[in-house]
């Protein structure tokens, strides 16, 4: 008798119908992400839709060969809610922080997401409105609303109270972690599972009210943190404090204080440097408005209309001893100019060097309106900001010399600083690279003189490309693959390396190429090539900032 052919069984056959259901619903996310990858190649990155938090922690699939050494987690933050019940954001940077992570432990990485619990978000969330207001979006009450609030609001909108949407950066203040953006509120929060903590308001320990999410760390676990003290008893000033590695925020020491150059309109800056025994501090010519900020509400503005930019004004340049916690007497300035991101300092032969990420105008914050990101064009050069450039500025300590003399003795640089008739020197930098952002270096080399820079491309809005710069030779390393935006590139030194770039370089990538998940990039530092993908079957989504913290902290 002929026997007929054999079947091939499933190797795993659905126990139950609940199981079928199961795989038919991972199939039909399949479809619906896939269906969503295509709209984004076609469409770009939805910038203001919401996206969805993942607080259990999910398995990865790795992807190539993670190092042995590499033991710890990735918190990044940035914008994930753009609208409650019927009322939107304007602004990207406004949206609430939703922070992720990558826990990477013996080659299997788990990963998690949730939005922060702050009291902006639980307000907005019980009233299903935005009801606190923004830099860039103006929360006005419910028509409902009885006269007593409404005064309530308009006061608080004349003497801001800003808001605990903490969506900038992960920072670390002693042995604790922070959400933090420019307010002077911060969050703790628990950098494993992500839950939000305590409330920090930094005026219970410092006169500030509004403080930079990039601070300094040195080797003995000390932070050092700038901020800007408005009216604070006649006067508007910005203050360079201490916080020790313990007791952290408790015995906040102030360090030094400036006068800003006008009382009612301090200089807006995202961050500063710190060399072995100065801080470096750009007063720029980007001005916040005091009495336009307290009629704002009232004039039915945003916070961020009362930023204006003042090209004729100079750009003065604040060199700070840190030993004798005072400034430095020569008067440093270059022309206008907008930075947000010092890349890094240090000390040579009698100059101070250092290096930031530098713009013409201010139309990088105007482009991040959101219905301006939809109408844009992101696939291409971007026509609505002006390209960023890392500019080279070296600080001779000594001013003697004639007038129209170089004092800059270092060979290996272009930059200039011109002695005038009236004392004054104006310094010239050296362009190291153009159309980049987003800079990190190894932190092992914060102060001290470094080689390499890792930054993402910032030729258009959607950043398709992350950089190795070595700053000596100008040569840039670039990686770069079809239907990727890439986040801020953070560099993670291998333990025990005597080598600046012997470590690998963790980037989130968003990919849109149908069938494919987003996936957390692993690049080896020296070569700049990939080691690993781990991919998440979620969603990611653009954020700002991260801390890696090693698994032993």
């Amino acid at each position: 008798r002929k026997v007929g052919p054999l079947l091939t069984l499933p190797t795993a056959i659905p126990s139950s119908p609940a199981s079928c259901r199961n795989i038919a619903r991972g199939r039909q996310r399949d479809r619906e992400r896939d269906t969503e990858r295509k709209r984004e190649r076609e469409m770009g990155y939805d910038y203001g839709k919401n996206r969805s938090e993942h607080p259990e922690p999910m398995q990865a699939e790795v992807k190539g060969s993670l190092p042995e050494w590499l033991q710890g987690t990735l918190v990044r933050n940035g914008p994930g809610l753009f609208s409650v019940g019927e009322t939107s954001y304007n602004h990207w940077f406004d949206g609430m922080a939703l922070m992720h992570s990558f826990t990477i432990k013996h080659g299997e990485v788990t990963y998690r997401s949730k939005y922060l619990r702050g009291d902006t978000y639980n307000s907005n969330m019980q009233a299903n409105r935005i009801v606190v207001s923004e830099m860039g979006t103006m929360a006005y009450p419910h028509p409902s609303k009885n006269i007593f609030s409404k005064v309530i609001t308009f006061l608080n909108h004349t003497v801001p109270d800003f808001t605990d949407n903490c969506a900038g950066n992960i920072i670390k203040y002693g042995n604790d972690y922070y959400a933090t953006s420019e307010t002077n509120y911060i969050r703790k929060i628990d950098p494993v599972t992500l839950e939000t903590q305590d409330k920090v308001d930094y005026q219970k320990y410092i006169a500030v009210n509004l403080v930079t999410s990039h601070p300094h760390y040195d080797k003995e676990g000390n932070t050092y943190n700038m901020g800007t003290s408005i009216a604070d008893k006649g006067k508007t000033k910005y203050m360079i404090f201490k916080i020790p590695a313990s007791p952290a925020l408790k015995n906040v020491e102030t360090i030094c204080t400036l006068p800003c150059r006008s009382l009612l309109t301090p200089s807006y800056y995202h961050s500063f440097g710190m060399t072995e025994n100065y801080f470096v501090f750009i007063e720029q010519p980007l001005k916040l408005d005091i009495l336009k900020m307290a009629t704002a509400y009232l004039r039915g503005v945003n916070w961020a209309s009362c930023l204006k930019l003042h090209p004729e004004d100079e750009t003065l340049i604040h060199l700070i001893d840190r030993k004798t916690k005072k400034q430095v007497g020569i008067k440093y300035y270059t022309g206008a100019m907008v930075v947000y991101h010092h890349v890094n300092a240090f000390e040579e032969d009698g100059h101070v060097v250092f290096d930031v990420i530098a713009y013409e105008d201010n139309s990088l914050y105007d482009m991040f309106y959101l219905d301006k990101l939809k109408d844009q064009d992101t696939s291409g050069p971007s026509k609505t900001f002006t390209k960023p450039t890392c500019k080279r500025f070296v600080l001779p300590l000594n001013d003697k010399g004639e007038a129209g003399e170089d004092l800059v003795k270092l060979k290996y640089t272009k930059a200039s600083a011109i002695k005038e008739k009236e004392g004054k020197i104006l310094c010239q930098p050296e362009v190291l690279t153009e159309g980049v952002e987003l800079p990190r270096i190894n932190h092992h080399y914060n102060g001290q003189k470094h080689r390499y820079v890792y930054l993402t491309a910032a030729e258009k809005v959607e950043s398709t490309m992350i950089t190795k710069l070595d700053v000596e030779t100008k040569q840039r390393l670039d990686w770069t693959a079809e239907n990727c935006l890439l986040s801020e590139p953070v560099f993670v030194p291998r333990p025990g390396a005597t080598e600046e770039d012997d470590g690998v370089i963790l980037t989130a990538v968003i990919n849109s190429s149908p069938g494919e998940s987003d996936y957390l990039l692993v690049l080896e530092g020296k070569s700049f090539k990939e080691v690993a993908r781990v991919y998440v079957n979620v969603e990611l989504h653009i954020d700002m900032h991260g801390y890696f913290i090693p698994q032993n902290d």
